[in-house]
């Protein structure tokens, strides 16, 4: 029986360079959250879960407009790329 982690693209980054990309472990999360491991999902790439945060507010926000839904949306973006940096750097230079 095909698992979702059999249709997983491989990271060219990594593929060719050896090292891994921001967006390496993103893939695996999703699949970790499909599988109800939570925890798992969190430590392969720390960002999910506000990702996903950013993604339904601007999803909610394109059909339904609420008060403060920009700030929101910047707060989230920030908060988002901070956790990526963070976790890529930490990958690279301490891991």
């Amino acid at each position: 029986m095909m698992s979702p982690e059999d249709y997983m693209l491989p990271c060219l980054n990594k593929k060719f360079f050896g090292l891994d990309c921001m967006g390496c472990g993103m893939q695996r999360s999703i699949a970790f959250i499909l599988n109800g491991d939570f925890i798992a999902a969190f430590h392969m790439y720390p960002a999910i879960y506000s990702l996903i945060a950013l993604i339904a507010v601007i999803f909610i926000n394109y059909f339904r407009n609420f008060k403060h839904a920009y700030k929101i949306i910047i707060i989230l973006a920030v908060m988002n790329a901070i956790l990526i940096v963070g976790n890529f750097i930490f990958k690279t230079f301490f891991n």
